[in-house]
């Protein structure tokens, strides 16, 4: 399985599965948002992309696609992460939405069905592929996924999914058409036992609103979001789309996502504690620091975490406030950053911040490498 794990180890995992036909690039340009506050777990389908290996000549199930994805979590050490499934990556969430719900937090169903298409329509296609190459298909399929207005203002990026989309092995294709073919979820939403979001686009002439709709009435726990796009929505509106999932996955407050990201960065035992001493007189600024420092600058998409965690321990070195430097110096270990790259920041530091911020520095920074023994 091809896979990609993207962002640091102390957040939690967001899976992101993709449509028949695309490969895990098509998530690329909601990733800046999304590592704020996640790993990104991006693979592709088996038959797609960089996962061609051993393709057979008989069709695929949905079961099949879903238990890869468990598989994966497994071989990684995922014991549970949040998941977002496009089309056919929809169809493989409603699977493990019903038979694996252990495993996810939520689960977001995109531009999908309970039943996509019916038998004629997916043994056509296969027979049209088979004959004709995927060349055959791929006019029609652009214009399912893109309104036209997408089409006429990002010509490169309808480029690039065109050839993606020819990229496709006609039988891993074809493979997958099965599993969409044969998946039928209607009678078995009831059993879907996490929360979920559903979304679409209102343009979607693939997985219809009424399709939508229908999801989120036999599903106990789903909302629904329409977005202004077609089937393929999170590549018309990724920044969009992107907001749509951290209000949905974190909350929709400046304070949910800062307590969110101040967890990842922090860890809970340390924000746990800070949240037992909150009272009438500090806990203004006990909300401050969340909502302020971690809600809307910690958040922001322009740095990494990484990056982020350097440049605080310049700063603080500078400003000679030892409680805080040691804090972050817990923070940047789960923030990826290593103990050689600490020296480095110290020994930059000597040179802009003086000798004597420095030295206290590296007492400091010591101190915390005996605590933690990183």
């Amino acid at each position: 399985m091809n896979y990609k794990l993207t962002g640091t180890s102390n957040s939690p995992v967001l899976i992101f599965s993709n449509s028949l036909g695309s490969e895990m690039m098509m998530w690329d340009e909601l990733i800046p948002f999304l590592l704020p506050y996640f790993r990104v777990l991006q693979y592709d389908t088996r038959g797609h992309g960089g996962s061609k290996n051993d393709i057979g000549t008989e069709g695929y199930s949905i079961e099949l696609l879903a238990k890869d994805v468990i598989q994966l979590m497994d071989d990684l050490h995922i014991e549970k992460a949040y998941f977002c499934g496009l089309s056919m990556g929809g169809l493989i969430g409603q699977h493990l939405g019903i038979h694996f719900p252990e495993r996810f937090y939520k689960i977001v169903l995109s531009n999908t069905g309970a039943k996509i298409g019916n038998d004629e329509r997916w043994n056509t296609r296969i027979k049209t592929i088979t004959k004709n190459g995927m060349q055959a298909i791929v006019d029609d399929s652009i214009e399912r996924w893109f309104t036209n207005s997408f089409k006429k203002n990002n010509p490169a990026k309808v480029a690039q999914t065109y050839a993606m989309f020819l990229r496709s092995d006609v039988q891993g294709y074809s493979n997958c058409c099965c599993a969409i073919r044969d998946a039928d979820f209607r009678e078995s939403m009831a059993n879907f036992k996490v929360e979920a979001l559903v979304l679409t686009g209102d343009k979607d002439p693939v997985t219809n609103v009424e399709q939508a709709e229908f999801l989120v009435s036999k599903i106990p726990n789903a909302i629904l979001k329409i977005l202004k796009a077609r089937h393929l929505s999170a590549t018309e509106l990724p920044q969009e789309y992107a907001q749509i999932l951290i209000d949905f996955f974190v909350g929709s407050s400046t304070f949910e996502k800062g307590m969110h990201v101040r967890r990842s960065v922090l860890g809970n035992e340390h924000v746990d504690q800070a949240s037992s001493k909150i009272n009438d007189f500090n806990g203004d600024f006990q909300s401050f620091i969340s909502h302020y420092a971690w809600g809307e600058i910690w958040t922001r998409p322009g740095l990494s975490k990484h990056n982020r965690s350097l440049i605080t321990l310049a700063m603080l070195i500078a400003l000679n406030r030892p409680n805080e430097f040691k804090m972050h110096i817990k923070a940047a270990f789960n923030n990826g950053v290593t103990k050689d790259e600490i020296k480095e920041v110290i020994m930059q530091s000597a040179l802009y911040c003086g000798l004597p911020a420095a030295n206290d520095a590296i007492h400091l920074a010591e101190e915390v490498f005996k605590e933690i023994n990183p």
